[in-house]
């Protein structure tokens, strides 16, 4: 299909009536800029927090290119029930942290050699620096979170971090097994990363005094938000090109981890193609990736895979419907849009 075509039936499935896909990342965060370059500088002055040997590590995590999504998240979801202020920077400065810490572990059991277009932790100074450095940045969010005068905020973000951790090792249990249902994979992502996207929003909407109505509202927006990027960061490392994403690709069938595309490939397969995929995944090499491609093009794959993230941005979109209008509302919005526009530049087949 066509890119044009793609971006188009998504529009339709998205029910968005207003989307402007041709907008960039920067255009949407302009009004919270101010917030984003709050955090990146905290996230900086983050790196002298630990030991001195310890900040050529810090340095490499911290200080990266990154879009910093879930800290736009919390400016934006915070923008739209009231202004927003040091608070919100903090927490944006600590969920980015944890994050970073999962990407970090992630690299790690991926033995992925690129992240945002740099060499990872483990690739420049191995595993076992990695791993406990990812610790350290783990156990820094949670101490920085404990500055806040009241519990609430780290004990969610203690949670927070128990539910990514939890997903992390129950896809690593499910890893090449194909009898695990759709609802297994789901509940997965949604704990792994629609986590820090709730979080980033329900966190955001409690330090700004919302109502619980409007704080339920934005944590549905995370959830659904944070479930659609990461079916389409699955379908990136099987449609997508690495220049294109900025990270190593292919880490997902390498590592046996089944996401959607796969297990949609293989629920559709016949007898023998559904015994080959098996075989083909159980018994990775580098040059399996062709008869799986080809699988996944027999079986159709594709076109679903971008409906689906289409369908939970269109539930997000709903979540908001009962918020006021706001220009923070509207950069949400914009976001779910973005999401649209990133999903269309991918290609089968590719």
């Amino acid at each position: 299909m066509l890119v044009a075509e793609t971006i188009a039936a998504l529009s339709d499935l998205s029910e968005s009536p207003k989307t402007n896909l041709s907008r960039s990342w920067n255009q949407i965060v302009e009004q919270v800029d101010p917030f984003l370059q709050s955090v990146h500088q905290r996230l900086i002055q983050q790196t002298q927090q630990f030991d001195p040997q310890l900040v050529p590590y810090a340095q490499s995590a911290l200080s990266g290119s990154g879009k910093h999504l879930r800290p736009a998240l919390v400016a934006l979801a915070g923008s739209a029930v009231g202004p927003i202020g040091d608070e919100q920077v903090t927490a944006a400065v600590i969920i980015e942290m944890v994050h970073l810490a999962t990407l970090v572990h992630d690299d790690v059991m991926d033995e992925a050699e690129i992240r945002r277009g740099q060499p990872t932790i483990a690739a420049q100074w191995g595993n076992e620096i990695a791993v406990l450095f990812g610790d350290c940045l783990f156990a820094q969010a949670l101490t920085l979170a404990s500055t806040y005068p009241t519990m609430d905020v780290c004990r969610a973000v203690a949670k927070a971090t128990n539910t990514v951790c939890t997903g992390e090792i129950l896809q690593t249990q499910h890893r090449r097994k194909f009898e695990l249902s759709r609802r297994d994979y789901f509940r997965v992502i949604e704990m792994k990363t629609g986590e820090l996207f709730t979080l980033s929003c329900d966190l955001a909407a409690f330090l700004g005094g919302a109502r619980a109505d409007q704080r339920a509202a934005l944590r549905q927006f995370g959830a659904a938000f944070g479930t659609a990027y990461q079916v389409y960061d699955d379908c990136v490392d099987l449609f997508g090109t690495e220049t294109a994403a900025g990270k190593s690709l292919g880490t997902d069938l390498a590592k046996g981890k089944l996401t959607w595309p796969v297990l949609l490939a293989w629920e559709r397969a016949t007898g023998d193609d559904r015994r080959a995929l098996e075989t083909l995944i159980q018994e990775w090499q580098p040059k399996n990736w062709a008869p799986v491609n080809e699988l996944l093009v027999r079986y159709e794959t594709f076109q679903p895979s971008l409906e689906l993230i289409a369908q939970y941005l269109a539930r997000a979109r709903q979540a908001l419907a009962m918020l006021p209008g706001s220009s923070g509302r509207d950069g949400l919005l914009a976001l779910a849009d973005f999401l649209t526009q990133q999903t269309g530049t991918l290609a089968v087949g590719r």
